[in-house]
């Protein structure tokens, strides 16, 4: 991908410097001193789109939880009210935070080509205003792969375009996750010419690629990175091929201050609970350590 031109960056830093004054709870630049906040997906922690997940939280001693819109069977349920009311109260009665929205029924129902995952998607960057979180993740895997899939791509193209002057206005991060490289998430991001549409950065779904995570996660920076998923298939954080340490020296050289969001990492016969306390307890370690 050809580097970006003068004007496009400087138009981007006057649009990203306007999005930052409205992101609810939200900076992308690092104080002196870092602190990352910790949090899991709730699928991941036994609660896909369970309001239950934020008493998981606290039990885990997470920060936070990133919370499903929904499923197809509650009809993205995250979307009424009342839903909404239930996740707030027990955040505050749990003294755990959502740190961001997750579309994971786009692995089923793409939005490459399912017309209702539109309404999804515009609807997910008012749930977000409403819940006071700074981001939507949207995945594109199994059924909604876009690896190669150049039509595909278009159409995300497109319906990104269309949506993303909402997401701007109300201060909305939208975030691709995927198979894609680094180099083919800016070219989508380029095409589609807008701040709010960023990486949201999963180190285990990179690295299984054989793509150089390190190299990735220093080139896309705070400028395009949204939020990291630290990952593992099938070992605790820390026992398997990702070197944890030198992704923190590379997102603190790079002034990244979102969350860092624990998924998968539950080796075969381990207790959830047992697990994801020892994940968390090792991200700490290494993320905040004194």
């Amino acid at each position: 991908m050809s580097v970006i031109s003068r004007r496009r960056m400087l138009k981007e830093s006057a649009a990203v410097a306007a999005t930052l004054s409205c992101l609810p709870t939200y900076s992308l630049f690092a104080s002196e001193k870092q602190t990352y906040r910790i949090g899991a997906c709730d699928w991941s922690i036994g609660h896909h789109s369970e309001v239950e997940a934020m008493a998981t939280a606290q039990k885990i001693g997470l920060d936070g939880v990133q919370i499903s819109l929904g499923k197809v069977e509650n009809n993205m349920h995250l979307r009424q009210k009342e839903v909404q009311q239930a996740y707030k109260a027990a955040a505050k009665k749990y003294g755990v935070k959502v740190s961001s929205l997750a579309i994971g029924e786009l692995n089923q129902v793409p939005y490459k080509s399912a017309p209702e995952t539109i309404g999804w998607v515009s609807d997910s960057i008012d749930v977000a205003q409403a819940m006071g979180v700074p981001l939507v993740l949207l995945a594109f895997f199994g059924n909604g792969d876009l690896k190669n899939d150049v039509q595909g791509i278009k159409e995300v193209i497109k319906r990104l375009k269309d949506v993303a002057p909402k997401a701007e206005k109300q201060g909305i991060i939208l975030g691709i996750e995927s198979w894609l490289s680094a180099d083919e998430h800016l070219e989508i991001i380029e095409v589609v010419g807008s701040p709010n549409v960023r990486v949201y950065y999963d180190v285990a779904n990179s690295h299984k690629m054989g793509y150089d995570i390190y190299e990735e996660i220093q080139r896309l920076g705070s400028e395009y990175i949204c939020e990291v998923h630290a990952k593992e298939n099938g070992y605790l954080l820390g026992k398997g091929s990702i070197d944890f340490e030198r992704v923190k020296a590379i997102l603190d050289d790079v002034s990244y201050q979102g969350w860092v969001i624990i998924e998968g990492a539950i080796p075969e016969g381990m207790e959830m609970l047992e697990a994801y306390q020892a994940n968390c307890q090792f991200v700490q370690s290494v993320f905040n350590q004194s």
